[in-house]
């Protein structure tokens, strides 16, 4: 098979090269992911400027644009015969409401919109964790080979969250369940002028048995999404 890996925080970043190793094993790879951080892009696209990309190796792409560019480029022009878009690891969550304005899930609504299967990789962190890659890396690969044999609809892909902590033996369940649709509890805070975000993703509500619930109860969430 052939795969188009991606992300939103950059070409150079330890989520994405994590991801890399989870899906060496399965085919060809070849990476087309942002020159530089993308996060909370959502679907942005670039339509009347042009988008400059550079090619440091036979599977590289870095791309001077967002991540849903990426996938534009991607399947239009690079890799037009690519079974699979698969974008992350993104280090953070993409739970519920935030699937918006994430560019990580962008990157593979666009795929799904152009009829190629795909699938979103984040990783929930906890409050005082690191983030262990070696472990997200295997929890990812074990992910995968499971949600490769499920059937996707035209337009549907895959967003999949993993929990928080987690560790290289851990041996998690899985869960397919739908996106939460409570909003965050966020304000504005008003300094000098100029307004502030504030919201804190740990104390979000959720609904029994969706995303935002399995992943913080400490199984991965996964999600069957449409466009």
């Amino acid at each position: 098979m052939n795969f188009v890996l991606t992300n939103d925080d950059g070409f150079d970043q330890p989520g994405l090269a994590a991801l890399v190793e989870a899906v060496e094993p399965l085919g060809r790879i070849t990476v087309v992911a942002p020159a530089t951080p993308q996060s909370n892009m959502g679907h942005q696209v670039t339509m009347k400027q042009p988008i400059r990309v550079h090619r440091p190796d036979g599977r590289t792409y870095i791309v001077h644009a967002t991540p849903a560019d990426c996938t534009r480029l991607a399947l239009k022009q690079f890799v037009p015969d690519a079974d699979w878009v698969i974008a992350g690891i993104n280090p953070g969550a993409n739970l519920g409401s935030d699937v918006y304005q994430s560019g990580t899930v962008a990157a593979v609504r666009e795929a799904a919109i152009l009829g190629v299967r795909a699938v979103a990789f984040s990783q929930y962190i906890a409050p005082n964790w690191t983030v262990d890659w070696p472990s997200a890396q295997l929890q990812t690969a074990q992910c995968l080979a499971a949600i490769l044999k499920q059937p996707l609809e035209p337009g549907q892909f895959w967003n999949v969250n993993l929990p928080s902590p987690i560790h290289a033996d851990s041996v998690l369940g899985q869960r397919v369940c739908p996106l939460d649709k409570h909003p965050h509890r966020y304000r504005y805070v008003e300094d000098e002028g100029v307004f502030h975000y504030r919201g804190i993703i740990h104390d979000r509500p959720r609904s029994a048995g969706s995303d935002v619930d399995v992943c913080f109860g400490g199984m991965i969430a996964i999600t069957r999404m449409e466009i």
